[in-house]
């Protein structure tokens, strides 16, 4: 067997250290990828945590807004189906302001917390832009149970007409119509509004609505539950 020259060793010997000095470079960058991971998730954990503290912090103030807000909320029997109410009232402040909506499609109801929302999907509506920001507004001061999201708009067929589509979410509460009955008012759709911290919310009636058809085209199925 012949022996090693010190030519042959000292090949050897440098390979071995470029091998050894490679593994190191790359275990470096995997570990300053893996730091810099570390580095952000720390950074969005302590920003969730300042958020959180902030959140903590005005407890009262959201205590006290969530209790007012709740107060103006209308309460339904949790076996009553409450597609149609809420139609109605769409329906209602649409033809007073001769704001037409063509099609609308009720989702399904969702439970967040204490309150419940119902979102409507108004697929095509058409009206003048002064209709439009009217029935905004009267929407708004329905109460704080209405709000429009997702509103889209483009310019109609019609000359000064706009159309779109929006969804709008509809939140009230379920409970004991009995119990609370004690705590405020019961209006003629057989809905319950709580009077604790302030005025009556007044929510029109089915029988307040207009026949299918009047205000300028505006549909209101009372029997149907989806218009399509």
């Amino acid at each position: 067997m012949s022996a090693v020259s010190s030519r042959e060793k000292n090949m050897l010997l440098i390979t071995v250290v470029v091998v050894l000095y490679a593994a190191a470079g790359l275990s470096y960058k995997k570990q300053a990828a893996n730091w810099k991971v570390a580095q952000r998730v720390y950074a969005t954990a302590q920003k969730k945590l300042s958020d959180e503290n902030a959140l903590i912090a005005a407890k009262e103030e959201w205590s006290a807004k969530y209790a007012q807000m709740r107060d103006l909320m209308p309460v339904f029997p949790y076996e009553k189906d409450v597609d149609t109410h809420w139609l109605n009232v769409m329906d209602s402040v649409a033809t007073r302001n001769g704001f037409t909506i063509a099609r609308r499609q009720t989702g399904k109801e969702a439970e967040v917390g204490d309150v419940y929302e119902l979102p409507i999907d108004c697929k095509d509506w058409e009206g003048t832009l002064e209709a439009l920001v009217k029935f905004l507004y009267d929407l708004h001061q329905e109460g704080a149970m209405l709000d429009v999201r997702q509103l889209f708009i483009r310019p109609s067929t019609k000359p000064g007409y706009l159309k779109g589509t929006f969804t709008l979410y509809c939140a009230y509460m379920r409970g004991d119509v009995e119990k609370a009955e004690a705590g405020g008012q019961k209006t003629a759709a057989g809905v319950v509004t709580n009077s604790a911290a302030g005025p009556v919310l007044e929510v029109p009636a089915p029988a307040a609505i207009p026949p299918p058809g009047a205000g300028g085209g505006v549909t209101n199925p009372v029997a149907e539950k989806v218009e399509s």
